[in-house]
C-alpha cells in the first residue's frame, strides 16, 4: 500500500475541504491509501511511514498558516539532519481570498512549503497546467482556490479548485507508486 499524507491546516473549513477531496483524489489510484490530518496533529511517525505527503494551508499574509510552519519547524529539522525524507514524494496546496484574484499571495505559500520540501530532498510533483480545473483555479506549483472575493466575503471553494485537488492527489499518489522501493539518491 502506497501511503499519502495529506496534512492541512484550516481557519474557516476551505483548506480542510480542499484537503478531502485531494485525499478522494489518492483513494482514486489502486494501492493507495490517504491519511488525513491537520497540522497540529502529525507525528514524526506520520511523516516517516509515508511514501507521499501534501501540505496545504490558507494564505496568511502571502505565507503559509502558522501550523504548518511550526511543523515544518518542530519536526522536519531533525528529519533534514539525518536525511529521513529524502525521495519521498512532496506535493502542496493553498486556499485564499480574492485580492488580485491570485489568492492574495497563493503562490508565494505554495513556493514556502515546496521550498522546505526541496531542503528535505523530496521529490517535487507540480500540477501541469493539462490538469482538468487549473486554467480556472491552478498554478504549477499546486491546486489552490480562492476563498473569499473580493471585499473578502466567503465564497467557498469553486468548482474548478475541488477538481484540480483532485486531480492533484491522484497524481501524487501515482508518482509516488511509481517510485516507492526505489533508491533516487545515493548519499
Amino acid at each position: 500500500m502506497t501511503r499519502i499524507l495529506v496534512v492541512y491546516a484550516s481557519d474557516y473549513g476551505n483548506t480542510k475541504k480542499m484537503a478531502e477531496v485531494i485525499a478522494a483524489g489518492v483513494e482514486t489510484v489502486p494501492g493507495a491509501e490517504p491519511v488525513l490530518r491537520a497540522a497540529e496533529t502529525v507525528s514524526a511517525e506520520d511523516l516517516l511511514t509515508s511514501d507521499g505527503i501534501i501540505f496545504g494551508s490558507p494564505v496568511h499574509m502571502g505565507s503559509m498558516d502558522w501550523r504548518i510552519k511550526k511543523l515544518i519547524d518542530s519536526l522536519c529539522g531533525g528529519m533534514w539532519m539525518k536525511n529521513s525524507l529524502v525521495g519521498k514524494v512532496g506535493a502542496v496546496f493553498a486556499t485564499g481570498s480574492g485580492h488580485g484574484h491570485a489568492g492574495s499571495g497563493a503562490e508565494l505559500t505554495l513556493l514556502s512549503m515546496l521550498n522546505n520540501f526541496a531542503e528535505l530532498g523530496m521529490v517535487i510533483v507540480p500540477l501541469p497546467k493539462s490538469t482538468p480545473g487549473y486554467a480556472q483555479s491552478g498554478l504549477q506549483w499546486g491546486a489552490w482556490s480562492q476563498s473569499a472575493d473580493e471585499n473578502l466575503k466567503p465564497i467557498g471553494l469553486s468548482d474548478a479548485g475541488l477538481v484540480a485537488a483532485r486531480h492533484h492527489g491522484a497524481n501524487v499518489a501515482r508518482v509516488a507508486e511509481a517510485l516507492k522501493g526505489k533508491t533516487l539518491f545515493a548519499g
